[in-house]
């Protein structure tokens, strides 16, 4: 009896191979021959499933998503069962800085991604996100959790806040990737921003006074 195809899988095999391809070579120099070459399966069954190379990168940054979304889980899990808004603001913020392996090749690939998107007329076709506004959306979310808590600045405006977040951890990852900045420097950057958004329980004491 023939061996079942889990063609799921098969798709997923071949987006790691894009993945690990891309991350080492980059986004634009990357081929459908030099996927096939390390997924260990032939060109033709590369293109059976993507049929060119624009199909191939799309579903390819999706599942870096669907990866990237794993590795905040990650974290969060071990932040323990009721992490709070401001330990869950920092696994996704910190997932997405390159400061290993994973997290190098998903801010290279999603930033040369959306740069590509705005030129190449096949990738703009389709949308770069389902949800673009789904990270600050969320990080809004939070921090307006943390504020009717009293653990964040009731001051503060939550939705420009998450803004600043998401374009400063964009930046100060770029700045890891080119040598700019070490990874110890960025994620000192990043907690003293939210340090200055958050209340401690020192300074809720201190706030309200004596009792």
């Amino acid at each position: 009896m023939p061996k079942r195809v889990d063609h799921e899988e098969r798709r997923t095999q071949i987006a790691d191979a894009f993945i690990r391809v891309a991350g080492r070579r980059g986004l634009h120099a990357v081929g459908m021959r030099d996927v096939a070459a390390e997924a260990g399966v032939s060109l033709r069954l590369v293109q059976y499933y993507f049929e060119t190379k624009e199909k191939l990168l799309f579903y390819g940054v999706q599942h870096l998503t669907d990866r990237f979304t794993a590795r905040v889980g990650t974290r969060l899990a071990a932040a323990g069962t009721d992490p709070g808004p401001r330990a869950t603001i920092e696994a996704i913020l910190l997932a997405s800085l390159p400061t290993d392996e994973e997290g190098r090749t998903f801010h290279l690939l999603y930033s040369s991604y959306s740069i590509l998107s705005v030129t190449d007329e096949a990738l703009a076709a389709q949308p770069f996100l389902d949800n673009p506004d789904a990270a600050e959306n969320a990080l809004t979310g939070l921090l307006e959790q943390a504020q009717a808590s009293g653990l964040a600045d009731p001051g503060a405006d939550a939705r420009t806040e998450a803004i600043s977040l998401l374009a400063m951890t964009a930046t100060l990852g770029t700045g890891i990737l080119v040598g700019q900045r070490s990874p110890e420097s960025a994620t000192g950057v990043l907690h003293h921003h939210l340090d200055r958004i958050f209340v401690t329980a020192e300074t809720a004491v201190a706030e309200e006074g004596p009792i």
